[in-house]
């Protein structure tokens, strides 16, 4: 196993400051409070960079310690998104040509990004791995240099740069939260933050839907999972790295993994707490808070990334305001007679309710006059007003349902 020195992440944490912005942390008193244990959560984020991602970091010092002949027949990668846009700024820097291969499922704002910085864009395959192994095939044939966005251990000692700002701003930090797709950045956090401090404890979060590290840490070896679905594009990769994994199976001291509906729930909080636009990767770390073994210690949450498409974010925040149950449907069977509607109205407005939607359905019943089904869909402050409006129907005889919300 080469060793990965705290000379070279000391190297490394100086040369990123070329292309970095300062990304301090950031004391979340909501994200502390929210999930209780006495913790003081505090947020580094990295969304904030000039590509809107860490990535950079990996990238421009990858790229830095290449020989001039191997910039110069061309660098390309494979990446989800992020890396790209890593590879591509960094190319830029160094006046070099870049291709980058995406999987064919990446948001469109981060396909645009990478073309802006001058590279080129090709799509194939529908996740990351597949893409990887045609950028793998273009590189053989045409004589690029591969720039490997995970399985790199250059690319993951300019990840740990994050580490060393990290302790050096908040020195008694006690756990660092690492967001995993192919455990680079996770590799180079854990790696430093162990040599400069053995007692901080870092933890792996991945997407349920894409557990590739956790299913490898429990086999033993590393394990390349059938097929991945989850919402945290930037982290949809089948197989861990496998030059990182033994860093990962000696720093890593936990594992945790992420529902795709707590995603959407921590977008919610993030934009109204913290005016900050995270994506769903870049949350991983917030969304395990509330699963997080720990009391009375200070918490850091490593927020990696913030490209995110304004059509995904328009639903994330749609499906976000479902789950905290600021909006919600309720349906009521009604005789098909003037007023009715008025009524029921009457009774959501008078418990400050506000109607955004109705549906009537005549068809519910064979015989209409007797019953005909309206579907509300209300705007409310949060659970607890849901259940009042609830109650109130449910006062006047109304005996209202609760139905899936479809905006």
């Amino acid at each position: 196993m080469e060793e990965l020195s705290l000379k070279k992440f000391e190297e490394a944490a100086e040369k990123v400051k070329e292309v970095t912005l300062d990304t301090s942390l950031i004391h979340s008193e909501f994200f502390g409070t929210q999930y209780g244990n006495g913790n003081k959560v505090y947020l580094k984020p990295e969304n904030m960079q000039y590509t809107g991602a860490y990535k950079l970091r990996g990238a421009y010092y990858k790229i830095s310690t290449m020989s001039d002949e191997e910039r110069q027949r061309g660098l390309i990668t494979a990446s989800a998104g992020n890396h790209a846009q890593g590879v591509a700024y960094a190319a830029k820097k160094y006046g070099v040509k870049a291709t980058v291969v995406m999987p064919t499922t990446t948001p469109l704002i981060k396909v645009n990004r990478t073309k802006g910085y001058g590279a080129e864009v090709i799509l194939h395959g529908d996740v990351y791995d597949e893409a990887c192994d045609y950028a793998i095939q273009l590189a053989n044939e045409q004589g690029l240099t591969f720039v490997h966005p995970f399985d790199d251990l250059d690319v993951a000692t300019g990840q740990g740069s994050i580490a060393m700002e990290i302790i050096k701003e908040l020195p008694t930090v006690d756990y660092i939260l690492v967001p995993v797709g192919g455990g680079g950045l996770a590799t180079g956090v854990s790696t430093l933050a162990k040599l400069l401090n053995p007692k901080i404890k870092v933890i792996a979060v991945e997407p349920a839907g894409a557990n590739c590290l956790q299913a490898s840490l429990e086999a033993g070896e590393v394990t390349t999972l059938p097929s991945v679905s989850t919402i945290a594009d930037g982290t949809a990769v089948k197989t861990p790295g496998t030059k990182l994994f033994p860093y990962l199976q000696k720093n890593i001291d936990g594992i945790i993994t992420v529902p795709d509906e707590d995603l959407v729930v921590a977008f919610l909080d993030m934009v109204e707490n913290h005016k900050m636009i995270v994506e769903n990767s870049g949350l991983l770390t917030v969304a395990a808070l509330k699963q997080l073994d720990a009391k009375d210690k200070k918490v850091v949450c490593i927020l990696s990334g913030g490209n995110m498409d304004v059509i995904t974010m328009s639903s994330v925040v749609q499906q976000g305001l479902v789950a905290r149950s600021r909006i919600f449907t309720v349906s009521v069977l009604l005789p098909d007679k003037p007023g009715q509607l008025v009524k029921v109205s009457s009774i959501i407005a008078n418990a400050n309710g506000n109607v955004i939607k109705l549906e009537h359905n005549q068809f519910v019943s064979i015989n209409r006059n007797a019953t005909v089904e309206l579907r509300v869909t209300v705007e409310a402050f949060g659970e607890e007003h849901k259940n009042q409006i609830y109650e109130a129907l449910e006062k006047e005889g109304l005996r209202p349902k609760f139905v899936r919300v479809n905006i």
